[in-house]
């Protein structure tokens, strides 16, 4: 896309912020609260907390450089590709003590946030895909970490909601941009404009941001075409 939509944001912000919002809601939690269910098919939130806190094992390989290292070692245990990965993270914290998977979460992901900050928007990352710019892969841990407290319930204010929508659908319009979907997206003040096949919508921020993540309700009316076409993050 000609413009960059990410550039007024700051990546590193955003993650401390919603890196915040989970602690905040996890050091709330009683048993009830950690077995209740997600919005992630088959987990519950304690899950979720399980999810983020094994896939810092990928983040710090890629500070590390070390990322084809890790790989090698997951297809020596049997796990192929992301889904595989993310299932072994959640089940090996199953019946680890969840204040001891909670703190494991804070330290390793307290650690990702300062060195990716210390590393700034231009520095390069080891990644699955290559080298790449630690901004915008702190773009992608935000959005992340914004889907998952949604997930679990995480509370948002109104005084921040309309920021967040916003800042997530620039997320989502970039993404789609940079994996080359075959898809118009284009705002239009708080919509955004899409087409694709033949078929165009105008989506309020946080219905694209929804689509965007696979998280549109059951029956939402959208043309399968364009929810296929717009799903691009978690």
């Amino acid at each position: 896309m000609a413009e960059d939509p990410l550039q007024e944001f700051d990546p590193f912000d955003i993650f401390d912020a919603e890196a915040a919002r989970l602690d905040r809601f996890f050091s709330g939690l009683d048993d009830e609260g950690w077995g209740r269910p997600s919005r992630c098919e088959g987990w519950s939130v304690r899950d979720v907390l399980g999810h983020l806190a094994g896939e810092e094992l990928y983040n710090h390989a890629c500070l590390d450089g070390n990322v084809q290292i890790l790989l090698a070692r997951l297809a020596r245990e049997g796990i192929d590709g992301f889904h595989d990965f993310n299932e072994w993270c959640v089940r090996q914290r199953r019946t680890v003590p969840v204040a001891d998977v909670l703190e494991e979460w804070r330290a390793e992901n307290g650690e990702t946030r300062h060195r990716m900050r210390l590393l700034g928007r231009d520095g390069l990352l080891d990644t699955m895909a290559g080298p790449y710019p630690a901004g915008l892969q702190a773009f992608h841990y935000d959005s992340e970490y914004a889907t998952h407290a949604d997930d679990v319930g995480a509370p948002v204010s109104a005084q921040e909601a309309d920021d967040r929508w916003r800042w997530r659908a620039e997320v989502g319009r970039f993404v789609l941009s940079e994996q080359g979907a075959d898809v118009q997206v284009e705002p239009t003040g708080e919509q955004m404009w899409v087409y694709a096949d033949g078929e165009s919508a105008s989506l309020p921020f946080p219905e694209f941001v929804e689509a965007t993540v696979g998280r549109l309700p059951a029956g939402h009316g959208l043309d399968p075409r364009l929810v296929a076409r717009l799903r691009c993050l978690a």
